[in-house]
């Protein structure tokens, strides 16, 4: 029995939802000041566009390396206090999950994700997204 619990505790924390949010949750916290965060490619951004208001911030390389040492640059200049939320997205959420984790285990304890990422929960949900090209800050 406990071997069963412990399966259903990993399986749940392996494909669980890491404090995922729907569109229409995201924009109610953007609304309200919360900082939303597209942490996929310079290409990605280009070819599909980002959620207005949101600020470019990869993660990985367009090789999926983790550039962790520029984000972070990044993240500590718009988010100052540890407490306090943010959104990440990413195309389908595999990206946005796996930063998430990462982050709470180094001490951000509010950090979101839109569940689906940009493409399964904003595109196909119907939002618009802001074109954009690569010059663009």
């Amino acid at each position: 029995m406990k071997k069963i619990i412990l399966l259903i505790a990993t399986t749940i924390y392996i494909f669980g939802d890491f404090n995922a949010i729907n569109a229409k949750e995201l924009l109610k916290l953007q609304k309200q000041g919360v900082p939303v965060i597209d942490i996929r490619t310079p290409q990605e951004w280009q070819s599909r566009g980002i959620i207005k208001g949101a600020k470019k911030m990869m993660f990985f390389t367009p090789n999926g390396s983790a550039d962790i040492a520029n984000f972070m640059f990044n993240l500590g200049a718009l988010i100052k206090d540890k407490s306090k939320p943010f959104i990440i997205y990413c195309a389908h959420a595999n990206r946005s999950k796996e930063l998430g984790r990462w982050l709470d285990k180094i001490g951000f304890k509010k950090v979101y994700e839109l569940k689906g990422g940009i493409e399964y929960g904003w595109i196909d949900k119907g939002f618009k997204t802001q074109k954009i090209n690569l010059q663009q800050k």
